[in-house]
């Protein structure tokens, strides 16, 4: 894809799962990627805002982010506590806010760049057993279009990535927690058009596109990658 060979990305969460294969694809690519994640080397909490701002300095000129790290876990939400709301919040949503706050300066200083978010169905339709992980995905895909709006005469492109049910490590302990996997999983392939759940490169193709020069006049979107699961207009 064009623009893509020698910029400098950003992956959160991109040590395993979809962060991973879209990792691989910007490397296929020629892109020089810095991976932020609890098991990556340097380690990166990205819920910890000055951690973020010192790593973020540390990377240099950042022509792309990729906001891809995030937690769930199955759990009705009059079966939750403040204490997993504020994990799940801090992960999905305050993450996201603080490496935008500590890169977009420097993208607008520079007249451009791409920033891509991992967002979810999940948030625009809802999911039963993931009330405030959806409600972070929505806020995500707010802020996305909000900043979209806000930077669009600067040069900076902001768009999210909806994946649907998607083979990932996550996926795994979300259907653990929903009591029994193997059911689970057969009714999600159902329930998806395509016949089969989504794979981690799935992901990759859309958001490597919404970062390449051929997405330059698309801003402020909002893309499901579910093999029909969700269908909007």
């Amino acid at each position: 894809m064009r623009g893509l060979k020698g910029k400098t990305a950003i992956v959160t969460g991109g040590a395993a799962g979809i962060g991973a294969a879209i990792v691989e694809r910007f490397r296929e690519e020629g892109t020089k990627v810095v991976i932020f994640d609890l098991n990556g080397d340097p380690k990166v909490d990205i819920t910890d805002y000055d951690a973020v701002k010192k790593a973020v300095a540390a990377a240099g000129s950042v022509d792309i982010l990729v906001n891809n790290a995030g937690w769930d876990m199955f759990r009705p939400f009059l079966k939750t506590d403040p204490a997993f709301w504020q994990k799940i919040v801090s992960i999905n949503l305050m993450g996201a806010l603080n490496m935008m706050h500590a890169v977009l300066p420097g993208m607008v200083e520079r007249g451009g760049g791409k920033v891509v978010s991992i967002a979810s169905d999940a948030g625009r339709v809802g999911s039963s057993g993931e009330a405030v992980y959806s409600a972070c995905k929505g806020g995500i895909i707010a802020l996305t279009k909000t900043l979209a709006r806000e930077l669009a005469t600067k040069g900076v492109r902001l768009n999210a990535v909806c994946p649907g049910v998607t083979e990932t490590g996550m996926l795994e302990s979300f259907m653990q927690g929903a009591g029994d996997p193997e059911k689970l999983r057969e009714a999600f392939r159902r329930a998806v058009p395509v016949g089969r759940l989504g794979k981690p490169e799935d992901i990759a193709g859309a958001v490597l596109f919404l970062a390449s020069d051929d997405a330059g006049f698309i801003t402020g979107q909002t893309l499901s990658v579910s093999g029909g699961l969700t269908m909007h207009g």
